[in-house]
């Protein structure tokens, strides 16, 4: 395991965006989403940051092979460690932030710390992507008003888009925006709500759908996110094309990049809408 070297101030035409990618319920996939999304930024050329802002429950570390990570998230809000400490490389260059898997790690931990973490890595990246806890306890609503824009990641049933709207109405409430939904492990069921559906009840923008594929679940026995290891799936296309929208470049082709294993691998807050249509 490798931490990352120094990364200087991005450049001075791309000012940074930190987007948080959250859900009203565990189990739709959001890590997942936010790696691949890391990930497909960093493919493109883009300084990308993934941190696991899910500080009891974070699956980021494990998802990417980062799960025995001598200093976290945890030890950084804690005021035991730096974020340069804390950072490290991950697939094709992208940043990590992982989050403790222990629960004396997360007792220290202090999420008010988080607005200092937000603020520094967003000096020095193009992109801070803010993987989020489910739900709406303190530690997980800190981080919305702490970003330039928030992203829903929902199952499409019913279940979940009551528990999203919650969240989406938290985010009104605090001043938060939500800059659209993206629809993830769609095919699942033949009862299940069409993408348009679940727009129009969140009043949201569908900025992906994501459909339900295999590979997934292969990708991440095999800690490599699914836009290395099997670009031309359908839920990697899916990722990249979200990525591209992101990064305000959409159509660009995915970039052809072998998979390797993961290890070998200064705003304010202002408003403005990240993902273009």
């Amino acid at each position: 395991m490798e931490q990352a070297n120094e990364v200087g101030p991005g450049p001075e035409s791309r000012p940074a965006k930190a987007i948080a990618v959250v859900s009203g319920k565990g189990g739709t996939g959001k890590t997942i989403v936010a790696a691949n999304i890391g990930t497909a930024l960093a493919m493109m050329g883009r300084k990308v940051v993934v941190v696991d802002g899910d500080l009891g429950m974070g699956d980021l570390g494990l998802y990417l092979g980062l799960e025995k990570s001598p200093v976290t998230l945890h030890e950084v809000l804690a005021g035991e460690a730096s974020i340069d400490q804390a950072i490290y490389e991950g697939p094709a260059g992208c940043k990590i932030v992982p989050s403790g898997l222990s629960l004396s790690g997360y007792a220290r931990a202090n999420p008010d710390r988080l607005r200092d973490v937000v603020k520094e890595l967003s000096g020095r990246f193009e992109f801070v992507i803010l993987d989020c806890g489910p739900g709406l306890s303190k530690e997980n609503t800190i981080p919305l008003a702490l970003v330039d824009e928030v992203m829903l990641v929902v199952n499409p049933d019913l279940i979940c888009l009551a528990d999203a709207l919650r969240v989406r109405m938290m985010c009104d409430a605090i001043g938060a925006r939500v800059g659209g939904v993206v629809v993830n492990r769609a095919g699942m069921s033949k009862a299940e709500l069409a993408p348009r559906e679940v727009g129009s009840m969140l009043g949201l923008d569908v900025l992906a759908v994501i459909p339900e594929d295999d590979e997934i679940r292969k990708s991440a026995s095999l800690k490599v996110p699914l836009v290395m290891k099997k670009k031309e799936s359908p839920a990697a296309a899916a990722h990249f094309s979200l990525a591209q929208r992101i990064a305000g470049r959409p159509g660009e082709k995915a970039p052809r990049q072998e998979a390797a294993a993961p290890n070998e691998q200064k705003k304010g807050s202002r408003r403005f809408s990240i993902f273009g249509k």
